[in-house]
């Protein structure tokens, strides 16, 4: 059973990187999965008598809060710290905004491991 989802993991990852590449694609195969799974789901629920449009409608509010997704799928955090910041939206930026906030990421990143080592240091100090 491991490598069978081991497999699925690598194939996932190849045809992600494969159409990660070509975005306008990335989204019309994206959007024909979405709506099979709801198609597959409302069908489903088609099958129960009692699955009433409120009874729906509050089993999805459970679930989707339950499961943090609720917030993450309609209003992440990435929306609301740029909203705060007031900033461009991620396809509205420019390459070269981009670039310095990747590099400025990646100096936090080695000021944060140059930190990690220095405390690390100051712990194996202390055991001793």
């Amino acid at each position: 059973m491991k490598i069978i989802f081991k497999f699925f993991d690598v194939l996932e990852d190849k045809i992600r990187f494969s159409l990660s590449k070509r975005p306008l694609l990335y989204g019309l195969i994206s959007g024909i999965g979405i709506v099979f799974f709801f198609r597959g789901v409302w069908l489903l629920a088609d099958e129960f008598s009692f699955m009433t449009g409120l009874i729906t409608f509050l089993a999805s509010i459970v679930i989707l809060l339950l499961s943090g997704a609720f917030v993450e799928h309609f209003v992440s955090d990435k929306i609301i710290a740029s909203g705060i910041r007031k900033e461009k939206k991620f396809v509205e930026k420019e390459a070269a905004e981009i670039h310095a906030e990747t590099s400025m990421l990646r100096d936090v990143q080695k000021d944060i491991q140059k930190l990690d080592k220095k405390i690390s240091a100051l712990g194996d100090t202390l055991k001793d």
